[in-house]
């Protein structure tokens, strides 16, 4: 039996597992499955099809899985999938997906989403990332692994975020963040790589060196992108060592849509 507190409104349809704890004065829908472990503080609505993993812990007045701010969303049978052992802290507020992006939002696993974060419709959030205080997700956003933003960012829509990438307070970003950049300002633009961050994720002194090496190439040494593209391709031949951490860099780059932020 699922540990749920009386004036708790929990349908009849949802699936929670056994030890699953709902908070005073909750509304659960009937499509909603929460796994093991998780914890779901007062006054949370958790709707649509919305399946959140193990271990998680929603703190109060959350919204998860309502309908899209999208006038485009007609009521079409869409999705959130949320994974194990994220905290969502006070007032966050996560949408579920439209069928013009495949239907789902997708946060992953050990997120630290903290009070009054807005997560969009569609939008892609990956594993252990922090977004801090009132940062704001517009619709089709991607967050790489290992990102943090920092408070009040405003992420515009359709842009992505690339791993290990870090945001300064009040960030207004409008373009593409490259992995391993740190950027702030209205607009955003880059202040070097988040070497401390790598340094405490273990990455060794030579492959913070490559990197800086490799932002060196990217936004000072004045080339245009293909050039600079090229010069980094160049740069990963004679760094074998650091050939996975270029291979993000180089591929996010090569694939952005909206452009790149830019000095």
């Amino acid at each position: 039996m699922s540990l749920i507190h009386p004036s708790a409104l929990v349908d009849a349809g949802a699936e929670l597992a056994a030890d699953v704890e709902i908070g005073p004065y909750c509304v659960i829908g009937s499509q909603v499955r929460i796994d093991a472990g998780t914890r779901i503080g007062p006054h949370v609505c958790v709707q649509g099809r919305t399946r959140i993993g193990r271990d998680n812990r929603i703190h109060a007045f959350c919204s998860i899985g309502a309908v899209p701010q999208d006038k485009k969303y007609a009521g079409e049978p869409t999705a959130l999938e949320i994974g194990d052992r994220n905290t969502f802290r006070e007032y966050c507020s996560v949408n579920l997906g439209t069928v013009q992006d495949g239907g789902l939002t997708r946060i992953g696993d050990d997120n630290w989403i903290m009070a009054y974060v807005h997560v969009a419709h569609d939008c892609r959030v990956g594993d252990n990332t922090v977004l801090a205080n009132c940062t704001q997700l517009a619709g089709h956003v991607h967050v790489g692994d290992w990102a943090i933003l920092g408070g009040l960012t405003g992420v515009h829509q359709f842009v992505h975020v690339g791993a290990h990438a870090m945001t300064g307070v009040g960030s207004a970003v409008t373009q593409d963040v490259p992995p391993y950049v740190m950027l702030a300002g209205t607009p955003a633009r880059p202040h070097g790589i988040n070497a401390e961050g790598l340094r405490r994720r273990g990455f060794a002194p030579t492959r913070i060196a490559t990197l800086r090496d490799a932002y060196r190439l990217l936004y000072r040494r004045g080339l245009a992108l293909d050039a600079a593209l090229q010069a980094l391709r160049a740069l990963r031949a004679t760094h074998p060592d650091s050939d996975a951490d270029l291979a993000r860099l180089v591929d996010f780059v090569a694939s952005s849509t909206r452009g790149i932020v830019r000095p």
